[in-house]
Order: C-alpha cells, then structure tokens, then sequence
C-alpha cells in the first residue's frame, strides 16, 4: 500500500518507490500533500478552516467545506479534491480514510472523533453501502 501523501500530492512517479502503510509519513511527506489540496483552495482559507474546528466533536462538514471554499469551487475542482482524500485511491472514502479528512486539506489537521467521523459518513453515504463515493461526496459538498 502506498501512503497517504504520496497519494494525496498525486505523486504517481513516486509511488512505486514508497512502500509504506497509508497515512504513514515517508519521503514524500508534508509539502506534497500540502500543495495538493493548496492547488485547488486557498491556504489561508484552509488553516481558518482547521482553526474553526480545532476542537474536538466541533466538526461540520457544511460549514467546514463553506469556509475552505470547496463548496464554492466547480465539480471538477471538488472531485480533484476527493481524489486527494481518498488514500488508497479506490475510488472510495471509507470510513478509516474519513477520520483523516482534515489532514488532508493540511497535515496540521487534526483526526476526526468516532462521532464526527459516523455523522460524516451518514451525511454523505446515500446508498447506505458505508463508503462515500465522488458523486456522493460531490452532492454532498455542494449541499
């Protein structure tokens, strides 16, 4: 399995060389991931974002995608978006990717809490198969 930043940064010339666990840190770490979410959103938009949900059980996802600025951006930029938080690049959120939804839009985010991460799931999972799917996530955003 590839990592998260590998994946998140869509660094594809680099992934086979990466083989750590995902959402581990490995040589393609911290600006890479970064500049994958910055290249669609703005920076300061995102670490006010992560500053209004700080706290933990403060998460929403409405307000959070406001904020970013994802809910503003075209379905294209929203689904290269999920692309980036997609880890293990299945096509899928799962659940295990969701509790690290914020980390990447910037690796100073923090894990979601068990509660927020099923409130999120149950938002956007609309055919109840416990993954969240880029149309789903898409509808979802653009809520």
């Amino acid at each position: 399995m590839t990592c998260f930043f590998c994946v998140a940064s869509e660094s594809w010339s680099s992934l086979s060389s990466c083989s750590t666990q995902a959402r581990t840190r490995c040589q393609h770490s911290t600006p890479a991931a970064k500049m994958a979410m910055s290249s669609i959103l703005n920076t300061d938009d995102i670490k006010k974002a992560l500053d209004a949900f700080k706290a933990a059980d403060s998460f929403d996802h409405k307000k959070f995608f406001e904020m970013v600025g994802l809910k503003a951006k075209s379905a294209d930029d929203v689904k290269k978006a999920f692309h980036v938080l997609d880890a293990d690049n299945s096509g899928f959120i799962e659940e295990e990717e969701l509790k690290f939804v914020l980390k990447g839009f910037a690796t100073s985010g923090r894990d979601l809490t068990d509660k927020e991460t099923k409130a999120f799931l149950k938002a956007a999972d609309k055919d109840g198969d416990g993954k969240i799917g880029v149309e789903e996530f898409t509808a979802l955003v653009h809520e």
